[in-house]
């Protein structure tokens, strides 16, 4: 943030390095060449936004080019040129970029408002335009037209094309018989396969291949561009005994794949190919489930649906229930050409659109192209909810682009349906508790043979509300040892929006106003016994850190001496009372470091010979600073400030350590780093996330095991740029990244997928990247490891294919802690907007 800050002319190559992390993983910035994109580190600015701000309006003459980092923004356009009867026609989500009509100075057709906070990064006009010049091929295609002409997806077919043809030469050359005439129902099929060996055999060619279901994925990927077809000519793989057949195999006069040069080629490509198609085949898979009418979908085909729904940003507020509500009816709708008119300005709604793949243009008449919507974005639903013609025309800005789509009947049935199931308790004409209706299992059926208990999920509320609602409900039962999410996730959240001292209070207040005497009793006991209950519990998430508040102390001291008096004269509070005696409710004494009146503390850094002094103030209390990587404290005598140097070890190394590392073995190494990282982990509490993604300067707390946790990413990712550039000879590079490929490989192994992911990130830094004759001398078994590791790293859909590798791994396992806190606070940003204050999703 602070590298961003800083004026381009005042920007280090460092500050450089750190804000070009970041606008890598940004969806506008995806497809852009490393070097355009170094440039753009170079020149462009920060700007943070509250709502509510207005960036441009309607008619001005632009000077600046835009991208949003985060938070969203409203695009809104009057026919009139007034803006009060501006109507928004689409939102500007994560990802997007606008304003590239300044390169022929063209009035903006469209008011820009924000949404919520928003970070933008902001390109001037002059620095755009010769941006443009200079890499005008490069962005030529991300560009909204007439700017920009988008690429066809020519490449991608020949790749399947390739695909297709060098599975069936395997399948030719290791099992022959499965590509045979066969016989079914009197009729003779020719050079055919079954679905069932397909999928076997596919199975047995890589490890990387975990289930059948991943494998009718991949083969679903040839049968959709044509390379594969069923005889019938059904769009869908199944592991059947259905039979299918290669486009080769469709001519009468197909040659075999005699030459031997060509089986050669075939056996080095066959482990590339599996690579393309197990990337490609989850989402092929996804759009066959999708092709389905939604009476035939199974309920496996539900949940995939709705584990995708999970992570599109434009259905990021909506609840579980409509999320599963809505997999039940989407509809996959694909159109092959760019130019293709989705919908027309002035025509009736009938549909709400979310972009599943690719893009489009907003198009209003009289003012063109007014923004460009991406995927993750949604259009179509105003004139749904408002009854109205459409505000503007959608035209596709490239080929193949793929969307899902909401018909209006089925939209406003499940509206429909949301408020029938909402029940809303209002005081004082304020809703201070929501619950939705929803079924007791896991998944949501149409069949007669489910169960038809329903539960009440709380949605929102206030704090005192949402309690008592918990503890009204918790179930008393021995032998129920099931745990309630939903409570867990209060008791873990609850330090965001009800600090410990206005908890305790109100588990004391529930009170039965009505009833007889013994009915009035049995509830006071009850309330106890769910009181008890739900303190063990927060006692086991919240641990040593009761210890440190005050108010907790002293609530479980008086609540240990009420559950003793009771449990004299209520049997039923005796069982309980043991569990209570556990907890510590007597905290040691911290001792308190002091310092000598004459001594300084200073925090002193070096970065390419230039020193960095920060004085620590002795009456300074939680000071929010952070060591950098070649950052050391000092204490010295005020007099010795001012030559105060940095030590010869943050200078940084002079030589690499390639001997050393020659001498171990890569899985030793991937090892020892494994059982480091896990110590690290182990000790990151869940409440140092929530500290870090809500801000710890609002708690007063520290994340001291997270901050080492994440200083331990950029010591590994830093360690293998400063080995690699350290190392002189051309040949020794080349061992080396030998080595950290090794390495990474087995730390993947391990699933320490920190370590994995800071090494590749490593090797991914332009200062190694672009050593190009080292690359070169890489062996083409190591490129191919490397570029497979390299995809995972893949930002696109919401880096779905980060989450389908984690996916197919069992715990325990080291996640890759930067995305995971990433996700949280996209989260954040995104939920804090649902209500207003007082009330709490």
């Amino acid at each position: 943030l602070v590298s961003q800050h800083r004026q381009p002319s005042e920007r280090s190559g460092e500050d450089v390095d750190i804000i070009l992390a970041r606008l890598k993983d940004v969806k506008a910035f995806e497809k852009f060449h490393p070097n355009l994109l170094q440039q753009i580190c170079l020149c462009g600015f920060y700007e943070y936004l509250d709502k509510g701000v207005t960036l441009y309006r309607q008619g001005d003459i632009g000077t600046s080019w835009y991208a949003v980092l985060s938070g969203s923004l409203d695009v809104k356009v009057s026919e009139t040129a007034n803006h009060q009867d501006a109507v928004t026609i689409c939102t500007l989500g994560i990802g997007t970029a606008f304003g590239e009509s300044i390169l022929d100075n063209t009035p903006r057709h469209a008011t820009i408002v924000t949404r919520e906070c928003s970070e933008l990064l902001r390109v001037e006009q002059r620095e755009f335009k010769t941006l443009w010049e200079k890499y005008r091929q490069c962005m030529a295609g991300l560009l909204a037209p007439p700017y920009g002409v988008m690429e066809s997806g020519l490449n991608s077919d020949k790749k399947v094309m390739r695909a297709g043809k060098v599975l069936r030469h395997a399948i030719l050359s290791k099992a022959p018989h499965m590509i045979r005439d066969r016989k079914f129902h009197l009729k003779t099929y020719r050079q055919c396969c079954v679905g069932t060996e397909l999928v076997d055999w596919l199975s047995q060619q890589s490890p990387s291949v975990h289930s059948r279901v991943q494998a009718v994925g991949m083969w679903q990927v040839l049968l959709e561009e044509g390379v594969l077809n069923h005889v019938d000519q059904e769009l869908n793989f199944q592991d059947k005994y259905l039979f299918y057949r290669f486009l080769d195999d469709e001519q009468e006069d197909a040659p075999p794949p005699n030459e031997e040069e060509e089986k050669k080629e075939g056996e080095e490509e066959l482990q590339d190919t599996l690579l393309l198609l197990s990337q490609s085949g989850p989402d092929a898979h996804m759009r066959m489930i999708l092709r389905k009418l939604p009476g035939q979908r199974t309920l496996d085909d539900l949940e995939i649906i709705y584990e995708e729904l999970l992570h599109i940003q434009a259905l990021s507020h909506l609840s579980t229930s409509v999320k599963r509500e809505l997999a039940g009816v989407l509809i996959f709708e694909a159109h092959a050409k760019a130019g293709t008119v989705l919908f027309n300005q002035g025509e009736e709604g009938t549909s709400w659109y979310i972009i599943l793949k690719g893009s489009v243009n907003v198009v209003i008449y009289g003012k063109g192209v007014v923004c460009t919507l991406h995927e993750g974005d949604d259009f179509g639903k105003l004139a749904l909810v408002n009854d109205a013609p459409r505000a503007a025309s959608i035209v596709l800005r490239e080929d193949n682009c793929h969307f899902l789509r909401v018909d209006k009947e089925d939209f406003n049935r499940i509206l429909r349906d949301v408020e029938a199931n909402t029940v809303r308790l209002k005081e004082h004409q304020q809703d201070v508790l929501v619950l939705e209706k929803s079924p007791s299992s896991g998944r949501t059926s149409n069949q007669s043979g489910t169960s038809s208990h329903y539960k009440y999920n709380v949605m929102s509320g206030t704090p005192e509300k949402i309690l008592e609602h918990f503890l009204e409900t918790m179930r008393l039962d021995s032998h129920f040892a099931e745990s309630d999410p939903a409570l867990d996730d209060f008791v873990l959240m609850h330090c965001v929006f009800f600090p410990c001292s206005k908890l305790c209070p109100v588990t004391y207040n529930a009170r039965a106003s009505q009833g007889s005497e013994q009915e009035r009793l049995d509830f006071a006991l009850n309330n106890k016994r769910r009181v008890v209950r739900l303190v063990l519990r927060w006692v086991s998430v919240h641990g040593a850190h009761l210890q440190e508040e005050e108010a907790s102390l002293a609530f479980l001291e008086e609540l240990y001496m009420s559950v003793s008096d009771d449990s004299r004269v209520i049997p039923a509070l005796k069982e309980q009372l043991p569990e209570v005696e556990k907890v510590d409710v007597i905290a040691g004494a911290a001792d308190k470091l002091g310092s000598a009146e004459d001594l300084l503390l200073v925090a002193l850094s070096s970065a390419g010979g230039e020193k960095d002094k920060v004085l620590l103030k002795p009456n300074d209390i939680s000071f929010f600073f952070t060591l950098g990587i070649n950052g050391r404290l000092f204490v010295c005598p005020r007099d010795q400030l001012d030559s105060l140097t940095p030590l010869p070890e943050q200078e940084g190394p002079t030589t690499g350590s390639i001997a050393s590392l020659e001498l171990m073995s890569s899985r030793d190494l991937a090892y020892h780093m494994t059982v480091y990282d896990w110590e690290l982990f182990n000790c990151v509490h869940e409440h140092e996330l929530i500290f870090h993604t809500f801000g710890r300067q609002n708690f007063r707390k520290t994340t001291a095991n997270l901050d080492l946790f994440l200083r331990r990413f950029n010591e590994l990712q830093l360690w293998v740029i400063t080995e690699v550039c350290l190392c002189g000879q051309l040949s020794k590079r080349v061992q080396l990244l030998k080595k950290f490929i090794k390495i990474a490989a087995h730390c993947k192994e391990y699933k320490n997928l920190n370590s994995f992911f800071a090494i590749i990130m490593g090797m991914s830094n332009p200062a190694v990247s672009r050593l190009s004759q080292t690359w070169e001398r890489l062996p083409s078994k190591f490129k191919k490891f490397f570029a497979e590791f390299e995809s995972l790293m893949d930002p696109s859909r919401n880096h779905r294919a980060y989450r389908l590798t984690v996916a197919k791994l069992d715990p325990p396992i080291i996640p890759f802690m930067p995305l995971l806190i990433k996700a949280n606070d996209c989260q954040n940003s995104q939920d804090s907007e649902v209500l207003p204050k007082p009330a709490i999703q």
